[in-house]
């Protein structure tokens, strides 16, 4: 029997768990620090317009804010991605390189180095170098790796799931990640991708859209999405979000918006948040259920301005805030990173932890990617850790299928890393295809994730 003075004190016990949490409140990082807004005051950060104008969207203006503090083998770096790798044009505002390197030493090597290991620059501002040398694509990577404009019942309305729709009100954003999943429409066109365009008006487009859905009352779920609902001008999204409301048949509105992390400047505008009451007021009175759901991938983009902008959306009645990130490595496939994130989010910034996606199969996406075995391990690692309802699942967004959490699969081939999924119900475009529920649709893992024969196996089929 262990003697009393020999049992494990409440610290030590902690430390035995794979992990430990020790809450942190939330820093909004010195942008001082960087020699172009050596002189910003606080005033101008919180501005919205000032963030979009100072956005960084090239080499030359990151050099200007940056300076050298980063070394000119980066910026040949990140120019070698620009011009042969990037699939989204360098769009990144102020308060998100502000979140990048925030505790380098402010020397150039040192902060390079630093800046590079960075996991907020390393999904937003990625380099050549890291790329995948072998499978920078996937030989399945596809521009539209989820098909949905093949979906689209209207210009940019993709009817996906039975209950539930996909609006596009524009395509762009306040920000442009690297593993954007809208790769094919969304942001400016770069030396590798020639994008898609929209061609309706915005008001052709959302008329249609309203149509369609009053004419669909099987349709209880509306996502208002893009690009991000942040680059809609306010009245023409109030507008939109009102009609919505006069459908009886939706029941829940999703407004999709990185830009709470990216540009909560914007959220925080009056103009915006009496707005946004408008109509959360008017949801709650219909029984709609309005909720917000944004895009962080690590704990360092939760900030206090995050928080606020989060709270002040709950304040004027919004019923919930939930976080949707992407599982990418170097950036948050860890159980550390992961928990610190959610519990950043849940504990400090009253957002939901809600869905973790394993990164879709666009091009030049496979040093991001996980396998489907790791995903598993990695949802397996952070249960019982937080509450129930604010532990995140991880789920596959499998081409022609949908979300699945990652343990649905119906087989797995580990050594070729191809799995097999089924589904319960037809988009649009299989409604008379009778095979639709018992095929069985594949997903791949990263190449550079297999073993030496599965490794052989893919080199030998390309």
């Amino acid at each position: 029997m262990t003697a009393l003075h020999d049992a494990p004190t409440a610290l030590e016990r902690l430390d035995r768990q794979p992990y430990t949490y020790v809450r942190r409140e939330l820093v909004e990082p010195d942008w001082r620090r960087f020699p172009g807004w050596a002189h910003v005051t606080e005033a101008q950060w919180r501005d919205a317009q000032w963030q979009r104008v100072n956005c960084v969207k090239n080499v030359k203006q990151l050099r200007k804010v940056a300076g050298d503090l980063l070394t000119d083998k980066f910026y040949d770096d990140l120019a070698a991605d620009q011009s042969s790798f990037a699939t989204m044009s360098m769009l990144i505002p102020p308060q998100m390189v502000n979140t990048m390197a925030v505790d380098a030493p402010l020397t150039p090597d040192a902060f390079t180095e630093a800046f590079l290991a960075d996991p907020v620059r390393r999904y937003m501002l990625p380099v050549a170098s890291d790329r995948d040398p072998r499978w920078p694509s996937h030989p399945h990577s596809q521009r539209d790796s989820l098909h949905e404009a093949e979906m689209w019942v209207v210009e940019g309305l993709t009817h996906r799931y039975p209950t539930k729709v996909l609006a596009e009100m524009v395509s762009t954003c306040p920000q442009y990640c690297g593993h954007c999943t809208r790769m094919d429409l969304v942001g400016n066109s770069t030396p590798l991708i020639d994008k898609h365009k929209l061609s309706l008006k915005p008001v052709d487009r959302q008329d249609q859209m309203i149509e369609y859905l009053k004419k669909t009352p099987g349709v209880r779920d509306v996502v208002v999405s893009g690009g991000d609902v942040a680059n809609v001008p306010w009245p023409q999204l109030e507008s939109f979000l009102m009609r919505l409301l006069d459908i009886e048949t939706v029941r829940d509105v999703r407004l999709a918006t990185k830009a709470l992390a990216g540009l909560p400047q914007h959220w925080l505008q009056p103009r915006v948040v009496e707005g946004l009451e408008r109509v959360a007021r008017t949801a709650s009175r219909r029984g709609v259920n309005l909720a917000i759901h944004t895009h962080v991938n690590h704990a360092q983009s939760v900030t206090p301005l995050v928080a606020e902008a989060a709270r002040t959306a709950l304040e004027v009645g919004v019923r919930d805030v939930r976080n949707q990130g992407v599982l990418m490595r170097g950036v948050n496939a860890s159980p550390d990173d992961l928990l610190d994130l959610c519990f950043a989010l849940q504990g400090e910034a009253n957002i939901l932890p809600y869905y973790f996606y394993m990164c879709d199969m666009i091009p030049n996406a496979e040093h991001w990617r996980v396998s489907v075995w790791e995903a598993q391990e990695l949802q397996h690692s952070i249960m019982g850790y937080l509450p129930g309802y604010a532990t995140p699942r991880i789920v596959c967004d499998v081409p022609y299928v949908g979300k699945r959490w990652v343990h649905q699969l119906e087989e797995y081939d580990r050594e070729l890393g191809i799995s097999y999924w089924t589904k319960n119900y037809r988009t649009g475009i299989e409604l008379e295809d009778p095979e639709a529920l018992n095929r069985r649709y594949p997903y791949y893992d990263p190449i550079s994730t297999l073993g030496e024969a599965g490794r052989k196996w893919w080199a030998d089929q390309s």
